[in-house]
């Protein structure tokens, strides 16, 4: 499936407060800063650095933080509602059936080694019976039913009016995390080229391939993304909404890429009346075409192949699932070992099933009035973003009356949501094996979403399950929304005094918001339809300012030889900044601000600083930092925290942080956006 949507969310690396459940202290604790650091140098480390200490990584992750601490906890509270459920019968077809079927599959090794790689070969089997001159029915088929070889579709709203949903497509996906890592050449890059290969090998091996067609096989698949990677867009050139909103009718579509019969193609994928559709990267698709033409018999069943293997690994023998985990948790990731099967498994039901373990999660652990103070918390934060785009210096008047219109519009959406997914068409069948469940949820799944085409879209359904430790802005409903697992500290802590909650869960509701008005956000109105509501004058000074801010992040030595990427991670890094801001002026309204006692030695404004330094802590390996610089639009934490803070000037005055320090950056080189 493709999913043009930007979901802006916070990053997967939300990171220390305080750790209730082991202190029983709500707030700071001292012990998770590091003083012997002068917050003038580091503040990152000043704030978190004892949490850091504290918490080493482990052989099982690759970073590790409040998001993954949090993780743990639900992880915990889900396994007991497993086990609960695994003692109580339920109806065949039921939600509980469902859940407790999926889990008990994933959990039973004894089976999955006993099978080994057998689920899978009757797909493999079919493929000897692939015709050229069936492509189109043998593509559709693979599209609806296993995988998304050459290209992909998937409905959603449509940019231009997200009043109704519409057809997307895109081409040629790739298995490493960026085209950088099929098109650099130094040599660290050259050698993880290679353990792709060989792991590609090893997994066909597994299959059955003697080693021969094997590498074969591996040639052909590498190959084929390699050319897919020289085509494709950067990742920062993709955050440019225009670039890929390419508008196609079926007969460009034919006459363009004649590969495919499109008319049947989609006849087959249930949809009889495609008009147009949209494109996001027409040169990719004009390589999949050349493939979809040339590549011989043998090349295509391998490729073919290759994607129904290696996304089948999870569910099939444990050393198929290692042999995954190898390249991608070890190699690329830097982790060590895999998680407990108890923890890998629970993520079968929350995959397949989401809101049916969102529903049980909430209903057992969310508390009822933490959404109620939530929503007045996120009240008081859009007084705040309304007062500050109201008095800001660079923006006309015309385009404040825009931006506080959608401002005003935000749809607010916490906790869970208010109409459940239903699953009642989707039958999970514990006689048959996991794979066969998975692909009979796939395309469930598959159909699901096709036949939303062209319908009003259903504003109602939510972007993450309730049990997802995140938060995000949808730009099309123009919505911020917060599932229940971020909504408990360290986060979010009723206990806890004003500061510390302002400089966490305050500046995460501030982050989403601003996402609104970042370099993406800001090209959709308060209806959620793309189209530029700003005048050309102050579009122009936001896109300066804007890009001021990306070079601050450019500049970023990553002391590896490579830099962090300021222009890929530009809307995160907006919202950061906003977030904080926001968050800071809705905190100076509290009782606690203005009375501006100490508690353990620090001023409410240093709290609040502190707070969010120290949600940012992370430990992380070198592999793993590389592959978030390279594929994820979230910085570091490390420069979340301190290049961001570089630009604010309470921050500044808030520790007394003079000229000379290494955080310091004079007030002419900072930027100020919202």
């Amino acid at each position: 499936m493709t999913k043009l949507k930007t979901m802006l969310v916070l990053a997967a690396a939300l990171l220390p407060l305080c750790m209730v459940a082991k202190s029983e202290k709500h707030g700071l604790s001292r012990a998770d800063m590091d003083l012997t650091v002068n917050p003038g140098d580091d503040f990152y480390r000043y704030a978190g650095g004892g949490w850091m200490k504290a918490n080493p990584l482990t052989a099982e992750y690759s970073s590790y933080g409040v998001f993954h601490e949090l993780a743990e906890k639900n992880r915990d509270q889900l396994k007991e509602l497993f086990d609960n459920l695994a003692n109580e019968h339920h109806a065949k077809g039921s939600n509980g059936q469902k859940v407790t079927d999926l889990y008990a599959m994933a959990m039973d090794s004894v089976r999955l080694n006993r099978e080994g790689t057998a689920p899978i070969m009757k797909d493999l089997n079919d493929l000897k019976n692939f015709n050229r001159a069936q492509l189109t029915e043998f593509i559709a088929y693979q599209h609806m039913h296993l995988g998304n070889p050459f290209f992909g579709i998937g409905v959603e709203a449509d940019l231009a009016n997200s009043a109704v949903n519409t057809m997307y497509m895109s081409a040629g996906s790739m298995s490493l995390p960026d085209r950088d890592y099929y098109l650099k050449t130094d040599a660290e890059s050259k050698k993880i080229q290679q353990k792709y290969r060989d792991y590609l090998t090893k997994m066909f091996m597994l299959a059955g391939y003697k080693k021969k067609d094997a590498q074969r096989a591996t040639k052909t698949i590498y190959n084929i993304e390699y050319k897919f990677a020289e085509a494709s867009m950067t990742r920062a050139e993709q955050r440019d909404i225009a670039k890929l909103y390419n508008l196609r009718t079926i007969d460009q579509l034919q006459a363009d890429y004649p590969a495919i019969d499109w008319k049947k193609y989609f006849n087959l994928m249930g949809i009889s009346n495609m008009k147009q559709l949209i494109l996001e990267q027409p040169k990719v698709m004009a390589v999949a075409n050349e493939l979809m033409t040339n590549l011989k018999d043998q090349e295509i069943k391998d490729y073919v192949a290759g994607g129904i293997i290696t996304s089948a690994a999870g569910y099939l023998s444990d050393e198929v699932a290692e042999t995954r985990f190898d390249f991608y948790g070890r190699t690329l990731s830097g982790q060590q070992e895999r998680q407990a099967r108890w923890k890998r498994a629970m993520g079968v039901p929350s995959g397949v099933v989401g809101e049916a373990v969102g529903q049980l999660y909430v209903e057992k652990y969310f508390a009822g009035d933490s959404k109620e103070k939530m929503v007045k918390l996120i009240g008081d934060l859009r007084k705040a973003l309304a007062e500050r785009i109201a008095n800001l210096d660079w923006m006309s008047d015309q385009t404040k009356v825009n931006a506080l219109v959608k401002l005003n519009s935000f749809t607010v959406k916490v906790g869970y949501p208010d109409k459940w997914k239903d699953y009642s068409k989707l039958n999970i069948d514990p006689s048959l094996t996991l794979y066969d469940n998975m692909k009979a949820a796939s395309l469930w799944a598959t159909k699901r979403n096709l036949e939303k085409y062209g319908k009003p879209v259903d504003r109602e359904e939510w972007g993450m399950t309730p049990q997802t430790v995140n938060a995000y802005y949808n730009p099309q409903n123009n919505e911020i929304v917060f599932p229940a697992a971020i909504l408990q500290a360290p986060f979010f802590d009723p206990k806890a005094d004003d500061a510390t909650n302002y400089g966490a869960i305050g500046v995460v509701i501030g982050h989403e918001m601003t996402h609104g008005f970042d370099d993406q956000g800001r090209t959709f109105d308060y209806q959620g339809n793309y189209t530029d509501w700003w005048t050309a004058e102050d579009a122009e000074k936001f896109n300066t300012a804007a890009e001021k801010l990306a070079l601050q992040f450019d500049a970023i030595d990553l002391g590896n030889g490579e830099h962090a990427n300021g222009h890929l991670t530009l809307g995160e890094n907006i919202a950061d900044q906003g977030g904080l801001r926001i968050a800071y002026d809705a905190f100076m309204k509290t009782t606690q601000a203005q009375e501006g006692k100490k508690i353990d030695g620090f001023t409410p404004v240093q709290r609040f600083y502190l707070s969010y330094g120290r949600i940012w802590a992370e430990n992380i390996t070198p592999e793993a930092a590389y592959q978030q610089t390279k594929s994820d639009p979230h910085s570091l934490g490390e420069y979340r925290v301190n290049q961001t803070l570089r630009n604010i000037d309470t921050f500044f005055k808030a520790f007394d942080i003079k000229p000379g320090a290494k955080m310091w950056l004079d007030e002419k080189d900072r930027t100020i956006i919202w």
